[in-house]
C-alpha cells in the first residue's frame, strides 16, 4: 500500500496547483496526484480558452474575487519564471446598446472595489483598440491575458515529481475508506494511506465527496459549451478578447471573441445540457449521467425558470445562422464563411437542491478531506492562489 500526507483525486490544474502548494509550503511531505485518466488536465483544464482573468465582475468579498485577484498575480510570475507562453493584450467588454450601459457601469463600479486596473471609453477609443466591434460604450481592461493553462499543467506536475511527490495517471478512484481516524483511498493503480485528501475531481467531484460520507452541497449537472473558430483570413477582425455585458439573470457570459495564446481565435460558447459528464460531442449520451441530471430536482427547478433561455441556446447548437446572429450583436461584420467549427467544452455547474446556481467557489471540509465543489471560471486563473488556501486548510502535515 502507498502512503502519503497529502492525496490530491484529479490531475487538472487545480489538483496540480494544491500539489505544488504542498511542496512549495510543507518540503519532505509526501504528496500523491491520482488522475483517472492517461494524460494530465484533459478535460476543463484542456477545453480552457487561456483567458488570464482580472477579477472586474465578480462580487467584492467572494472567494472568486479574492482568489482571482491574487491568483492571477501568481500565475503570471509563474509563467514569466518557467517562460509559459503567455501574454498581457487586455480586453473590452462592450455595451452594443444604450440600455446596456448602466450595467456596464455597474460592472466598473464593482472592478473599482475588486482593484482591478479599468477604464470606461467611448466608441471612438473601442475601435482604436477592436475596430470591428460593435458598442456605444465599453471598458478596457489592458491586465487581462492569455496563457497556455497545458503547458502549466505540465510543469507543475514536474516541480512536484523532481520534489519527490508522486503524478498517477489512469489512476481511478474507486473508492474511499474513512474510519477510526484511518483513511485510505482505493485506486485502480493501488490503495493509498493518506493523513490528508483533496477532492479535485471536476466534473466527478460531487460523486468523489458522497464516496467520504459527505453530503454534497450542491451536484454537477454538466453544460456543454459550443464553439466556432475565425479562419486565418478573417483574424483581422478581432485582435485581442472582445465580451459582451452578461446578463445578471444567468450564470454564463454570453458568446465572446477570444485570441488564444496559439493564434487562433474562438468564437462563443452556446451553453447547452450535456447528455454526460464529459459529452463534448452532441452525440456522446450517457444514459446514468443524463438521467441523473433529468432527476434532480435542483435541475428541474432550474430548466423550470430558465427554459426559454435553454431553447435559445440549444437552437444555436442546431444553426450555424443564429450563432452567427448571436455574435453580430458583438461584432456586425462576421458572416458564415469567417467561422469554422470548433472544439467544445464542458463546464461543471454546480446546482443546489433549491434550483440556485452556485456562482463562487464552493470549498467543504469534513476533518482532514477538503472537498473542491465548484471551481468554475477564473478557477484556472486563480488555481495557484486556490491551491494556497487548501493547503492552509489541512491539518497536521510536515
Amino acid at each position: 500500500m502507498m502512503q502519503a500526507d497529502v492525496t490530491i483525486v484529479g490531475g487538472g490544474i487545480v489538483g496540480l496547483a494544491t500539489a505544488y502548494a504542498v511542496v512549495q509550503r510543507h518540503p519532505g511531505s509526501r504528496v500523491i496526484v491520482l488522475e483517472k485518466e492517461r494524460q494530465l488536465g484533459l478535460h476543463q483544464t484542456g477545453h480552457n480558452s487561456g483567458v488570464l482573468h482580472t477579477g472586474i465582475y465578480y462580487k467584492p468579498g467572494s472567494l472568486k474575487a479574492q482568489n482571482c485577484r491574487d491568483g492571477r498575480k501568481a500565475m503570471v510570475q509563474f509563467c514569466r519564471d518557467h517562460e509559459i507562453d503567455h501574454e498581457i493584450c487586455g480586453k473590452v467588454i462592450v455595451a452594443v446598446s444604450r440600455d446596456e450601459v448602466a450595467r456596464l457601469q455597474a460592472i466598473y463600479d464593482r472592478g473599482q472595489e475588486n482593484g482591478v486596473r479599468c477604464e470606461v471609453i467611448d466608441r471612438a477609443r473601442l475601435l482604436e483598440l477592436e475596430p470591428y466591434a460593435a458598442g456605444v460604450k465599453a471598458i478596457h481592461v489592458p491586465d487581462a491575458g492569455i496563457v497556455s493553462f497545458g503547458q502549466v499543467c505540465q510543469r507543475l506536475a514536474d516541480i512536484v515529481r523532481r520534489q519527490d511527490g508522486q503524478v498517477l495517471t489512469g489512476a481511478r478512484v474507486i473508492g474511499i475508506d474513512y474510519r477510526q481516524g484511518r483513511l485510505t483511498v482505493e485506486s485502480t493503480v493501488g490503495d493509498v494511506e493518506t493523513r490528508c485528501l483533496v477532492n479535485c475531481a471536476g466534473l466527478h467531484c460531487d460523486r468523489i465527496t458522497a464516496m467520504t460520507g459527505v453530503q454534497p452541497a450542491a451536484k454537477i449537472v454538466p453544460f456543454r459549451g459550443e464553439y466556432y473558430e475565425l479562419k486565418p483570413a478573417s483574424h483581422h477582425l478581432c485582435r485581442n478578447l472582445i465580451y459582451p455585458v452578461p446578463d445578471p439573470a444567468f450564470p454564463f457570459l454570453g458568446v465572446h471573441f477570444t485570441r488564444m495564446i496559439d493564434g487562433s481565435i474562438e468564437c462563443g460558447p452556446n451553453a447547452v445540457l450535456a447528455f454526460a459528464r464529459e459529452g463534448y460531442r452532441k452525440r456522446d449520451i450517457n444514459p446514468g449521467d443524463f438521467g441523473e441530471s433529468l432527476g434532480y430536482s435542483g435541475f428541474q427547478k432550474v430548466a423550470g425558470k430558465y427554459w426559454r433561455m435553454g431553447a435559445g441556446e440549444m437552437w444555436r447548437s442546431f444553426s450555424k445562422g443564429a450563432f452567427v446572429k448571436a455574435l453580430q450583436r458583438l461584432m456586425p461584420e462576421i458572416r458564415r464563411e469567417h467561422l469554422t467549427p470548433a472544439r467544445a467544452g464542458v463546464r461543471a455547474q454546480a446546482i443546489a437542491p433549491d434550483g440556485r446556481l452556485v456562482d463562487d467557489f464552493l470549498i467543504q471540509q469534513a476533518g482532514p478531506i477538503v472537498h473542491v465543489n465548484n471551481a468554475p471560471s477564473p478557477g484556472a486563473t486563480s488555481s495557484l492562489n486556490i491551491g494556497k488556501t487548501i493547503v492552509e486548510k489541512l491539518p497536521g502535515i510536515n
